[in-house]
């Protein structure tokens, strides 16, 4: 009788992506999960999500992919669902040089909401429509790494949706910069002496409910009334949390 090794578990991650209105986060969606892609999308409306089975350098993973509205008046609609997340793309459009000026109000917005450590979470900063010809570009390359220099964010990419260029590839970037994040985590607690349970990833994140509305949690002992599910109220980019939770929403997928 032959030995069978059990089917590897894959591990669920979730994404947020994230950019103004029009850069291409649909777009940039569609094209990695259903290898699709359409000339006119319609504007997101709140937040939409994905999942996606991927395999990275022999590992398994399904990516919950949450791709969220550009638009300030949804920002209600979005921010609840930040919580939780393992990587961010931060996207921006080649065409539109306004479009990476406010990747500075975007990344500013998830830190407050998604309570992160700015330093040990994976950001991957997208340039979308890399399929357009040099003289409509509006960004040049050394401005994107001028600024990701400045946020200390070391990834960085290039795609197109349209052509089907770099989408798979920034997507296994951010897995990879999990990855190595996670590394550092437990190297560092290792380190202070702590106890790892080596069944059960490191998260970078606060443990959240996984928002599938089947009501299974990636973590068996995290509360279902987590705060992954919390309205942040309305306050303005940058502005401090006075409570480490905010107020209940009704808002549902």
């Amino acid at each position: 009788m032959t030995n069978m090794r059990p089917p590897q578990r894959s591990k669920l991650l979730k994404v947020v992506i994230l950019g103004d209105g029009g850069v291409g986060k649909s777009a940039l969606l569609n094209r990695f999960v259903s290898n699709r892609y359409e000339e006119n999308n319609f504007h997101t409306i709140g937040v939409e999500f994905m999942n996606k089975d991927i395999e990275v350098d022999g590992e398994r993973y399904t990516l919950q992919i949450w791709d969220t509205a550009g638009q300030e008046r949804f920002r209600a609609l979005r921010t609840p669902f930040y919580r939780g997340s393992d990587i961010c793309l931060l996207c921006y459009a080649l065409d539109d040089r306004d479009s990476l000026r406010g990747l500075n109000l975007w990344r500013n917005e998830f830190l407050m909401y998604a309570d992160v450590d700015a330093d040990k979470f994976p950001f991957i900063v997208v340039g979308n429509k890399n399929d357009l010809p040099v003289a409509k570009r509006q960004v040049t390359y050394e401005a994107v790494q001028h600024w990701c220099a400045e946020q200390k964010i070391a990834s960085h990419i290039e795609t197109s949706s349209k052509a089907a260029t770099n989408v798979t590839e920034a997507f296994t970037l951010g897995l990879r910069q999990w990855r190595h994040m996670e590394c550092v985590a437990e190297s560092e607690l290792r380190q202070q002496g702590d106890t790892i349970d080596l069944t059960r990833p490191i998260r970078l994140a606060q443990r959240r409910i996984c928002c599938t509305g089947g009501g299974e949690t990636a973590d068996s002992s995290a509360d279902v009334d987590d705060a992954a599910m919390r309205s942040p109220g309305t306050k303005m980019f940058g502005q401090k949390r006075n409570n480490a939770k905010a107020p209940k929403t009704n808002y549902r997928l």
